[in-house]
């Protein structure tokens, strides 16, 4: 769970980073950054343990996500210049991210005896609503409701781990491959355009 860990550490430091560019391309304060930072870092897990009922609340029981948080908004502070040319590196932190958040939530809403389906959505929200949380408090349209294929590679790598816990695969390995296919299908949807069908208005013949 270590390695694990070093990977939750890191994605919240890339989400931590991807909500203070948001934040100081709206010309926020160094308050209002580092609020757009943290709410991004950690609000879908928050949420998730809300919901379940969990405590310790995740930043709550482990002040290294804090610290994590304040080194992110420092270091966007001190070299936004250098950090921005870097957005393909920082796209795949962020992938990488959600994939170790999705499998991380649904875990802990199986460890609480939750229903498969429900841990799954649990998972989902851990992954990609602290950017939800981002995009409203910062007046845009969140984008995994815009474009890209976001939360639907979150449920595709869930459902795997789901799926694989029933073959005698040791756990790890199970992590590991689940996280690969949300890792692949972001990529791929991104690298090839691929979204989601949309409802258009003459659906119905208007």
């Amino acid at each position: 769970m270590e390695f694990i860990y070093v990977l939750d550490i890191l994605g919240t430091f890339a989400f931590a980073i991807s909500g203070a560019l948001v934040a100081s391309d709206q010309k926020f304060d160094l308050f209002g950054v580092a609020i757009i930072a943290f709410v991004t870092a950690v609000g879908g897990g928050m949420l998730r343990d809300v919901l379940i009922d969990a405590h310790p609340i995740n930043w709550i029981g482990d002040l290294n996500y804090l610290w994590t948080i304040l080194v992110a908004v420092v270091v966007t502070f001190l070299f936004k210049s250098k950090i921005l040319p870097l957005y393909k590196t920082h796209f795949l932190f962020d992938t990488v991210g959600i994939s170790v958040f999705t499998l991380l939530g649904l875990q802990k809403g199986l460890l609480f005896d939750l229903h498969p389906i429900v841990a799954l959505i649990m998972g989902m929200i851990s992954a990609v609503f602290g950017g939800v949380l981002r995009d409203v408090l910062t007046n845009k349209i969140p984008l995994i409701f815009e474009k890209e294929i976001y939360a639907s590679a979150c449920l595709a790598g869930g459902i795997t781990y789901l799926v694989l816990t029933y073959f005698p695969i040791s756990e790890d390995v199970i992590f590991v491959i689940s996280a690969s296919v949300i890792i692949s299908v972001r990529l791929i949807a991104v690298k090839f355009h691929l979204q989601l069908p949309r409802i258009k208005d003459d659906l119905f013949g208007k």
